[in-house]
């Protein structure tokens, strides 16, 4: 409610409202006749989240580091890139620029498998985009397809890494290497809980060795499962 007080708020005013919250966290200031209890002085880290090139303007003019959703609107992702680093302004909080980037990730012992389970996220997409939101269903046969097929639509709208641990660390290392993101975020559309844990075994340990790859560099390394229901 202290982003978006109404539904029908301008989202032209997002800056403002940004710098309200983080003034919220900060440090009380003397005769401040709103105080946020619990929240005052706790300087908890402010993310900008985008899908857009407007995101990408507010977190570099602001110099907060910058989550892109690339793991379900990729369209302006090099453009958000681009702003957010030729724009970016040292903060207290940030010194440099700090990218952060959605990502879907089936992965599985073999490829096979991989495009099997991915099958659910395939339908559960395909029916949020037509109006009709459905809960994560089972995988199936019907829905199996190779996501390197040049003329699937969902190829275009998500940005998707889909196939055994070779096969994902190779696409990872080609996404990572052409935005130099400093960190992932990965989701995995899966409908059994053991197959989906095992797809973010496979995610991490990917992770880590493009971290090795890089030099030891840390934040290449972190990988971010969003919370249930994400």
């Amino acid at each position: 409610m202290a982003l978006r007080r109404t539904l029908n708020a301008d989202p032209d005013n997002f800056p403002n409202d940004v710098l309200e919250v983080m003034e919220f966290l900060a440090d009380p200031q003397p005769d401040q006749p709103v105080q946020a209890v619990p929240g005052a002085g706790l300087r908890v880290p402010i993310w900008i989240l985008g899908s857009s090139t407007f995101g990408a303007q507010v977190a570099a003019a602001l110099g907060l580091p910058f989550a892109f959703a690339s793991h379900f609107a990729p369209a302006m992702l090099f453009d958000a890139i681009g702003i957010y680093r030729e724009r970016f302004t040292p903060s207290a909080q940030l010194p440099a620029p700090y990218l952060m980037l959605g990502v879907n990730v089936v992965a599985a012992d073999t490829d096979d498998e991989a495009r099997f389970l991915a099958s659910s996220g395939r339908q559960s997409f395909a029916s949020l985009r037509s109006g009709r939101p459905i809960q994560l269903p089972p995988p199936s046969k019907e829905w199996e397809r190779d996501l390197s097929d040049p003329g699937d639509p969902l190829r275009r709208s998500r940005v998707s890494f889909v196939g055994s641990p070779g096969t994902v660390a190779a696409q990872m290392r080609d996404f990572v290497e052409r935005t130099q993101a400093d960190e992932l975020m990965v989701v995995s559309h899966i409908y059994d809980q053991s197959a989906r844990l095992r797809s973010y075994e496979i995610a991490a340990a990917t992770m880590i060795e493009l971290s090795v790859r890089r030099g030891g560099e840390a934040p290449v390394g972190q990988t971010r499962s969003p919370s249930a229901g994400s």
